[in-house]
């Protein structure tokens, strides 16, 4: 079994900000594959495809490892299955960085993940969120929950479609 993890926060205050790039990419796998999310289960919504698990942790970014935790547990996923998805803002928009383990990079939600299962040793795709002018003049904070530009929102399909392929390839 493998366990796909989508990181953002739960309100919808939060929907198409740059820090739920993991929520938006599982969203559109889902709608894709015509799946519906089921009620929450272990502190996130959830569904299952196949041998696959998908999760939306709905305790805020900075804690998702408590939900990540708890599936992994009761599912019996050894941290090499599970894929973490998560916002980068040093990365340059749209670009994609797959690292099979390693360490949390600044990034909280990750952070949270190892610090709850001991490890670093799980899988991670980075999604480069990064807009330096936008980024200059809003600071890290409002730039990483702050909503996509425009132009931002029109390459959103095709960056999508990518994490798609890559979680369909993910072995």
């Amino acid at each position: 079994m493998q366990l796909i993890v989508g990181l953002g926060n739960p309100e919808s205050k939060y929907n198409f900000t740059r820090h739920n790039f993991g929520f938006l990419a599982l969203d559109f796998y889902a709608k894709i594959h015509n799946i519906d999310w089921q009620k929450p289960k272990m502190g996130a919504l959830w569904f299952k495809d196949n041998n696959r698990l998908f999760i939306k942790p709905q305790n805020y970014y900075n804690n998702s490892g408590e939900a990540v935790q708890a599936f992994m547990h009761f599912y019996k996923i050894p941290p090499e299955n599970i894929l973490a998805i998560c916002d980068d803002f040093d990365l340059p928009f749209g670009t994609l960085r797959y690292r099979a383990k390693g360490s949390s990079g600044g990034n909280n939600g990750l952070k949270s993940i190892s610090e709850r299962l001991g490890t670093t040793e799980f899988p991670r795709l980075r999604i480069g969120s990064n807009n330096p002018a936008v980024r200059q003049k809003i600071g890290d904070v409002d730039f990483v929950l702050g909503k996509f530009t425009p132009e931002e929102k029109a390459e959103l399909p095709q960056i999508l479609s990518e994490i798609t392929t890559k979680i369909d390839d993910f072995s």
